[in-house]
């Protein structure tokens, strides 16, 4: 599969079915549809701009940024769909016709904004399938990006728009594509990138202190948002002067994933600069507040980065300039132990009805385990893990946690009471 060559979509769809399938058939889905598309999206790295493998293909070692961003899109675009179709699906014939309607309308919904309108038609006249005109549209819409893969930031501030688009094709799916709904969407469009700013003046305001990496953040930002010049230059007056949360008026919609990707956004442009001082941890529980949010929110949205950052550590050079990888991993450790101290109870339950974890523990008490047993046991508490609630929503770094990692998160004492009778 070569996401640069013609063919790539299909490719995609066969190598990505037994997913889509999960995904289609409540598989991946909590008990509402954007906490399931936010656990789907986050460990992709779209809501941050980045082009991670996430999706392990045999040859993805060989495609570039460009090439990965565009089949994480393409992922989170048909993701979306499914997550909000309402019909339960029974047999093979109905997954596949769901999964062409979900990319007959990507082709539909792009179709809408004029840099990216494509013809439905060959230059013989010959009528383009849905998967080639998704093809070609997803193609087109890649090429707006940034291609530069060395610069965590500038991807962020760019590449993350692309966020954006899941989250309006999420709304766009359940409407009628009528001339005045066109519209609608185009500003929307504009407004969501506009409030980005928004959110990352007040952000970079936290401290008082405009540093100048927040500065670059904005240069990045502006470089790729496709504003109008006159919100070009609203935006640029906005981010000297600052604004006052109040002032925000975010186009949230009361959406959760909404809300959660500009909290995140937040949090990442105060990581801009390494340093994070007090004001700019008031600052995020206000914006919390600001969000109808709590704290656990800002806990959870943090450990999510962390847990992000962590896994995907070796890919995110430029990130490794900025974050100390110790610093990272103890304070992602920190709210983790503080999740599964609270879930004691749960969790020495989970524990003592896994029969499997059960025979691994009592032999680990009086032998040593072979690699084989630490690496199922290991598989097995991150199993444990996600049964609570936090973890349902939040996913796991599971190659970050290890068995020494998992033993450091874990309660004290939480063996020897798991083993107790």
């Amino acid at each position: 599969m070569k996401p640069g060559e013609k063919g790539w979509l299909k490719e995609y769809l066969d190598f990505r079915k037994e997913l889509l399938k999960d995904i289609a058939s409540d598989g991946r889905r909590t008990s509402h549809p954007e906490h399931s598309l936010y656990r789907i999206v986050q460990p992709t790295g779209l809501m941050y701009g980045q082009s991670i493998d996430s999706i392990r293909h045999p040859d993805s070692k060989n495609w570039d940024s460009k090439d990965r961003m565009k089949v994480v899109l393409a992922e989170s675009l048909i993701s979306s769909s499914l997550l909000f179709n309402d019909k339960s699906i029974k047999n093979p014939d109905e997954l596949s016709d769901v999964i062409m309607k979900s990319v007959e309308s990507i082709g539909s919904f792009y179709n809408i904004f004029p840099e990216l309108a494509t013809p439905t038609k060959t230059l013989f006249g010959k009528k383009k399938t849905p998967v080639e005109l998704a093809e070609k549209i997803l193609d087109k819409r890649i090429e707006h990006t940034n291609s530069y893969s060395g610069n965590f930031w500038s991807q962020f501030f760019h590449n993350s728009l692309l966020f954006l688009d899941v989250f309006i094709y999420g709304q766009w799916i359940h409407t009628s594509t009528d001339r005045i709904v066109s519209d609608f969407f185009k500003y929307e469009r504009e407004e969501l990138r506009f409030s980005v700013v928004k959110v990352m003046a007040a952000a970079a305001h936290a401290n008082v202190t405009i540093e100048f990496e927040e500065r670059k953040l904005l240069e990045h930002f502006l470089n790729g948002a496709g504003l109008s010049t006159e919100k070009k230059k609203e935006a640029l007056a906005i981010f000297e002067k600052g604004i006052e949360l109040e002032e925000i008026n975010l186009p949230t919609n009361n959406s959760w994933i909404l809300k959660k990707y500009f909290l995140e956004l937040a949090i990442l442009t105060i990581w801009s600069d390494k340093q994070v001082e007090d004001l700019e941890v008031e600052f995020l529980k206000r914006f919390c507040n600001y969000l109808d949010f709590s704290e656990d929110d800002l806990e959870n949205s943090m450990m999510a980065i962390e847990g992000f950052v962590l896994e995907h550590w070796e890919q995110l050079n430029a990130l490794q300039n900025k974050k100390n990888y110790d610093q990272v991993s103890a304070q992602f450790i920190g709210r983790m132990s503080r999740v599964t101290d609270n879930n004691k109870n749960r969790l020495v339950k989970e524990v003592q009805e896994n029969r499997e974890l059960m025979m691994l523990l009592r032999k680990a008490k009086s032998n040593e385990l072979t690699e084989e047993e630490k690496i199922h046991m290991q598989e097995l508490l991150i199993v444990v893990l996600k049964t609570i609630p936090t973890f349902v929503i939040v996913s796991l770094p599971q190659r970050f946690l290890t068995l020494p990692i998992l033993m450091k998160i874990l309660p004290k004492n939480f063996f020897t009471e798991s083993l107790s009778d």
